[in-house]
């Protein structure tokens, strides 16, 4: 199901930060701005450490308007611990891929429905920035 409702929403949202959400954003993770200022350019360039990928991984799961960030941990079940249904595993992995400028197949994103899926994946994914 999830793989059918991912196209239909990749066609009708686009998000694009406010400068306020931004401002908020960057106030309350200082750190997160300078991290991403200072890494490569390229993927190609350096390849992340797991460390660098449970790190942002938890920042995008804390950041979804329907997760609890108390309850978000690298072992986290996104259904049977944070709560979400297919429709917020499939934004989830929407946000993924945009956090690591990545291209996720249909079949692949199907099978991420939990963060230690998700550190796996993008850990050996070449292309992970």
């Amino acid at each position: 199901m999830a793989a059918a409702l991912r196209p239909a929403i990749l066609r009708r949202i686009r998000l694009s930060p406010s400068p306020l959400a931004a401002a908020a954003s960057a106030a309350s993770h200082p750190h997160a701005l300078a991290r991403w200022l200072s890494r490569p350019m390229s993927s190609h360039d350096a390849h992340l450490t797991r460390d660098e990928v449970v790190d942002r991984l938890l920042e995008v799961l804390k950041s979804h308007p329907k997760v609890d960030p108390s309850k978000v941990s690298p072992e986290a079940h996104f259904e049977k611990d944070l709560g979400l249904d297919s429709l917020d595993t499939v934004e989830v992995v929407m946000a993924i891929e945009e956090e690591f400028k990545l291209e996720i197949p249909d079949q692949e994103a199907d099978k991420i429905d939990s963060l230690p899926l998700a550190i796996e994946y993008v850990a050996n994914h070449p292309m992970a920035g």
